[in-house]
């Protein structure tokens, strides 16, 4: 029986969080830094058990997008991980469903994500458009170009109009900043 739980940093215990981290770190090849999981708490997570083992995992996060002349309210979606033996069975799916009801419970203007290229037929295939217009950071130093991440910026705009030609803007945070 698959079971998918919602729940906040902050309800989850510290073996819920090492499950996790183990389940990332294995499905990004041990590509997965401490500056990423710094990014994927703090928000709320999306869990797919199966027999008690969690199977999947994702997170949504708020941020700040500056598009259009405007501060939007974000939701942004971190550490979408799928254990090896389990992918291509929906939980990809589950995981989005849960993070993408959260995204439209929460007020947010915008869910927005940088995607993997395996993983771009799961996004696109649930609505997510891809942003055609360029990135930035707002750095410390000032707006900077994010070219290298043009083409993997995914939007799903929930209560804000967007331009996806249109330039965007992220919050500056430490590692990845997409």
């Amino acid at each position: 029986m698959t079971d998918v739980r919602t729940a906040h940093t902050s309800q989850l215990t510290d073996t819920e969080l090492a499950a996790i981290r183990g389940l990332v770190d294995e499905a990004f090849e041990g590509d997965f830094e401490d500056e990423d999981w710094d990014h994927s708490v703090g928000g709320m997570h999306a869990l797919v058990r199966e027999g008690g083992r969690l199977i999947a995992h994702g997170c949504l996060v708020q941020r700040r997008l500056l598009h259009g002349g405007r501060a939007l309210r974000t939701g942004y979606v971190e550490a979408v991980a799928v254990r090896a033996d389990r992918r291509r069975q929906g939980h990809g799916s589950a995981v989005m469903e849960a993070l993408e009801g959260v995204l439209r419970r929460g007020r947010y203007e915008l869910g927005a994500l940088g995607a993997a290229d395996e993983a771009v037929p799961l996004y696109a295939g649930r609505g997510w458009q891809l942003w055609r217009g360029p990135s930035f950071v707002l750095a410390p130093t000032g707006i900077e170009r994010t070219e290298d991440e043009d083409g993997c910026i995914f939007v799903l705009p929930v209560g804000a109009k967007v331009d996806l030609d249109g330039e965007i803007v992220c919050d500056w945070r430490p590692g990845d900043v997409w």
